[in-house]
């Protein structure tokens, strides 16, 4: 009776273990909706993210391109500015300092046309523009300052 009792009682467990662990059709079919409900949910927010990553881009790029707009038009007005104090200078430095003069407006009506060119459209290629212009424009912006202490000599 002992090993009757026992035997039942593994019998009883192994049952209940079996029927514990199997889960019912209509349980896995809630589940997956669940699961995919949750990518759902997932793939928009990772949309809505994208698509303030993308706003926040053009929002500085457009930030970006009227500070070196701005920048432009400032080199402009030195350019315009030694241009007049050129006149003044002697033959010799006059040839010089128009040669000089003649590159940096060059470089600079470069740098213009670069900036109104450029399309934002990729994050990367945004940033990469975004360092190599303010390289350039910090170039240029050296220049200007080594040509205005050059030219007062």
């Amino acid at each position: 009776m002992n090993k009757t009792i026992s035997y039942l009682s593994v019998m009883f467990l192994i049952a209940s273990l079996i029927l514990v662990k199997c889960v019912s059709p209509t349980q896995k079919v809630e589940n997956a909706e669940e699961k995919v409900l949750d990518a759902k949910k997932d793939v928009l927010d990772a949309k809505s993210d994208l698509n303030l990553a993308i706003q926040d881009s053009i929002s500085d790029y457009q930030q970006f391109k009227i500070e070196y707009e701005n920048r432009i038009i400032a080199n402009e007005k030195s350019i315009d500015g030694l241009k007049v104090k050129i006149v003044t200078a002697s033959r010799e430095n006059k040839v010089l300092y128009e040669t000089k003069l003649a590159e940096l407006e060059k470089r600079n009506r470069e740098l213009k046309i670069k900036l109104i060119e450029y399309k934002a459209d990729n994050t990367n290629n945004w940033q990469t523009f975004k360092t190599e212009f303010k390289r350039d424009m910090d170039e240029l912006g050296k220049a200007f300052n080594d040509f205005a202490v050059s030219n007062t000599k």
